[in-house]
């Protein structure tokens, strides 16, 4: 949902959780929750291991879906305590929680909007709920990008050039879409997005279906951006303001192609949307990332300490293949973000109803 200065939006599908009214007896018996049992961080680990594909705000309701079908609760207000600390457990283990976010508090809100009526077993309740939920889970994602496909794909002439950042599932559809059904002539140009390289991922699935493809050095996007058509980008959330969260280098790509009056689409599902109001870059949650962007401590046992890490100075004969290694360290990476918003000023976004 960035825009730039020519023709930018954020196309989105927009499913919504429905319950049927379902009834509820707060019975006060004193059952021990098991949800300490019940490992969620482990849980929703697995789950992405098991499908590459499936979104982090999906696995994230697919693994309270779970937590609740296995709770022991008695109460509501037992259940409430336990979602909300399993969800807090599962965030402070996240390196970047911002997707799973959108997952955990979408489950959140519905399970308090949801009708509460008396007149059944609370099993019943729960087997109900998390029913419910996984019965969206799993259908919303077709559903959303399928919506996404149909928007976005008529701004994509025969022979466009498109340029993307990182990995994006949707972006991904929308071009094979393009390519492969409707059998449109397209080039792409993608980032290497460092640190994670998720860009080398996007060049591989692209070219295993014939899509051309090049990868470009993320600083290389201004000298880049005059060939492209379009620019056409994931988001990892969709914030109150308007803007997007995405991977890091997101917000430079939209101003260059602002600047260079460069049509940008963020293509983000409705599971995405997040209660959150970040006035800057600076209050986007940034777990085990203390040091963002700080200056490092000149003393000697740590400037060594980073150069035996992997950043060796320029000619200082470490090589391999041939060419002297010049990464960043794990520590140095730590101290970078993971995900960035673009400033509020010409963004505008829309919404479209499923």
């Amino acid at each position: 949902m960035m825009t730039s200065s020519a023709t930018s939006s954020t196309v989105a599908g927009v499913p919504t959780l429905h319950s049927s009214p379902t009834p509820t007896a707060s019975t006060s018996s004193n059952h021990n929750n098991n949800d300490e049992e019940f490992d969620i961080i482990s849980y929703y680990h697995s789950l992405l291991s098991s499908d590459s594909e499936l979104p982090f705000p999906i696995a994230a309701i697919f693994a309270l879906s779970e937590l609740v079908s296995r709770s022991r609760a008695a109460t509501t207000s037992e259940l409430m305590e336990n979602i909300r600390s399993a969800s807090q457990r599962l965030k402070q283990s996240l390196e970047n929680p911002v997707p799973a976010t959108a997952g955990l508090d979408l489950f959140t809100r519905f399970v308090v909007t949801k009708s509460w009526d008396s007149g059944d077993d609370f099993e019943a309740h729960k087997a109900s709920l998390s029913s419910l939920a996984h019965e969206f889970a799993t259908h919303t994602v077709p559903s959303c990008r399928e919506k996404i496909c149909e928007l976005v794909l008529p701004f994509i002439a025969d022979d466009s050039v498109v340029l993307t950042h990182s990995y994006s599932r949707v972006v991904m559809q929308v071009l094979k879409t393009a390519a492969l059904q409707q059998r449109k002539r397209i080039s792409v140009y993608v980032t290497e997005s460092r640190p994670q390289g998720l860009g080398l991922k996007t060049y591989a699935q692209l070219m295993k279906v014939g899509i051309p493809c090049t990868v470009i050095l993320d600083s290389a996007v201004a000298y880049t951006m005059p060939k492209v058509d379009l620019v056409l980008t994931g988001a990892e959330g969709v914030v109150e303001s308007g803007g997007i969260l995405n991977a890091v280098g997101t917000s430079g790509m939209g101003i260059i192609a602002k600047s260079c009056g460069k049509p940008f689409f963020a293509l983000a599902e409705s599971f995405k949307f997040l209660r959150m109001f970040p006035l800057n870059q600076y209050d986007l949650p940034t777990n085990g990332k203390g040091r963002l962007l700080q200056f490092p401590d000149l003393d000697a046992a740590d400037a060594e300490k980073e150069v035996a890490e992997g950043t060796p100075k320029l000619g200082s004969g470490e090589e391999d293949d041939g060419r002297a290694r010049r990464v960043m360290s794990r520590t140095q990476e730590m101290m970078n973000p993971a995900v960035s918003i673009p400033a509020p000023d010409g963004l505008r976004g829309s919404s479209v109803p499923n």
